[in-house]
């Protein structure tokens, strides 16, 4: 901040100034393009009425003209009822999603021990009888026993054979 050039008060009073002043004439220009769409809108629905001199026209205009009203006044119950059946259905759901989130806590889950074998029975039923004897399809290896590791085993007690190698260590000393 200090490589910065800081902008003096009077500085950023006028640009907050001539800010304000663009957006309000930004504002008003879309007013503008609001007021004449909807003049646009106005001209193509509604057509410029011309009174007739006769009574027998004057009431025909009058009759077209209700049953203009009666055409839109359906098309807004219509459309007001749509949205109406709309913001029930978002209060509903928005009422469930917060009943869900408030009820629902998750129950605390048992340890259970269960073998393999039961428990594939479980997820698939008594009719399938899955054997999970993995040892089963293992071939039978015979272990060579080498003399050394049956002196080790033989051995017993550790601390006579911890007596033993201090034996040997003292040969290598001298």
């Amino acid at each position: 901040m200090a490589d910065e050039k800081r902008l003096s008060a009077r500085r950023k009073h006028t640009l907050k100034g001539s800010m304000l002043l663009v957006a309000t004439n930004l504002l008003d220009a879309e007013s503008n393009v609001k007021v004449s769409e909807r003049e646009k809108f106005l001209e193509d629905k509604v057509p410029s009425l011309e009174l007739p001199y006769s009574r027998d026209e004057l009431l025909g205009l009058v009759k077209t003209l209700h049953d203009q009203i009666d055409i839109s006044e359906e098309e807004r119950y219509s459309i007001e009822f749509k949205l109406n059946m709309v913001l029930n259905e978002v209060r509903d759901l928005n009422i469930k999603i917060v009943d869900l989130r408030g009820k629902f806590k998750r129950p605390r889950l048992k340890k259970v021990r269960m073998s393999a074998d039961a428990m594939l029975k479980a997820l698939l039923g008594s009719k399938h009888t899955v054997n999970m004897d993995l040892r089963a399809g293992l071939k039978q290896v015979k272990k060579e026993v080498k003399e050394e590791d049956k002196q080790l085993r033989d051995a017993g007690d550790w601390r006579k054979n911890i007596e033993d190698k201090s034996d040997r260590k003292k040969m290598f000393d001298s």
